[in-house]
């Protein structure tokens, strides 16, 4: 039986796609996707991606090409060369990707990347990411809310927080292999309130397609009001706990990196100022906002 496609529901972050002005290679695949009607499936590098349009900018905002955000990418298990990452990241070998479920759960359990796909409705987003170095993109993804698979995996009372896990594979990775004084695997971590908040998203594609291994594929998570290295990427293991789990750039450097990392323009880190962006691919800089621009959806979590 065919997958009915997902229902559009409104959000109070939700800006008319009119007002979002996007890549010409991505509107044409917008319109591909619409003329479809209800298949609407994005049928890409065996992947299936049916998507709900949703747009989450503001008319200050376009979207970045997918030319520099698929070739200035940090991803350090690979290099912290950014542009090569991609060449690299291509050993990544996707197929069979899972996902270990652990800690505070009623079941541990392992699930399938590709029967989540099956599983949930996919929906597109339209978010702002920010790099603590200060540039930033504007990325359509497609993917689940968080919430979605933590409502799957149960977890009990006492649970907190939520782990997140990368690959280690230093056979692979040889940033793993060079750099093996660093904390590898690279983990990640989430109150589960802000983990259960609607922004919180799991992606599996975006620019209509499969993610690409440089920008985490098979699955990563995006949390749009948090500096970019919250958003981790290729996951292979979530683990429900009851304190704070350290995570990787905390162990790096712990006077510069904090646990909650949100995007505060008042609060520099020791490398850079915060108070302004430079988009991909536009010579110009930008006010960067409070929590990115989602103060409205998120400040509550933190009062």
């Amino acid at each position: 039986m065919a997958k009915a496609p997902a229902l559009h529901l409104s959000r109070a972050w939700d800006i008319p796609e009119s007002e979002v002005t996007l890549e010409d290679v991505y509107l044409n695949r917008r319109k591909f996707l619409e003329g479809m009607g209800h298949a609407g499936l994005a049928v890409m590098a065996g992947w299936l991606l049916p998507a709900t349009a949703r747009a989450q900018t503001s008319g200050r905002d376009l979207i970045t090409s997918e030319s520099l955000t698929g070739g200035f990418n940090n991803f350090y298990e690979f290099t912290p060369d950014k542009a090569r990452v991609r060449q690299l990241a291509k050993q990544l070998p996707l197929a069979g990707w899972s996902i270990h479920i652990k800690g505070l759960v009623q079941q541990p359990r392992v699930v399938d990347v590709a029967d989540l796909i099956r599983k949930f409705d996919q929906e597109e987003r339209v978010y702002r990411l920010r790099c603590v170095e200060t540039w930033s993109a504007v990325i359509p993804w497609t993917g689940f809310p968080l919430r979605k698979l933590i409502e799957l995996a149960q977890p009990l009372s006492q649970a907190r927080f939520v782990k997140f896990t990368t690959f280690i594979n230093p056979n692979i990775a040889p940033g793993q292999k060079d750099r093996f004084w660093e904390p590898w695997p690279y983990v990640e971590g989430l109150s589960l309130a802000e983990a259960m908040h609607d922004l919180s998203f799991m992606a599996t594609g975006m620019y209509g397609h499969s993610l690409n291994p440089q920008n985490g594929a098979p699955i990563r998570l995006v949390v749009p009001w948090k500096y970019g290295f919250k958003s981790i990427k290729s996951i292979v293991a979530m683990e429900f706990t009851r304190e704070a789990p350290r995570i990787f750039w905390q162990d790096m450097s712990p006077l510069e990196y904090d646990f909650e990392a949100n995007v505060v323009p008042q609060v520099p880190y020791a490398r850079w100022h915060q108070t302004v962006e430079t988009r991909l691919g536009e010579n110009r800089t930008v006010a960067t906002l409070l929590y990115n621009g989602y103060a409205d959806q998120v400040a509550s979590l933190y009062k």
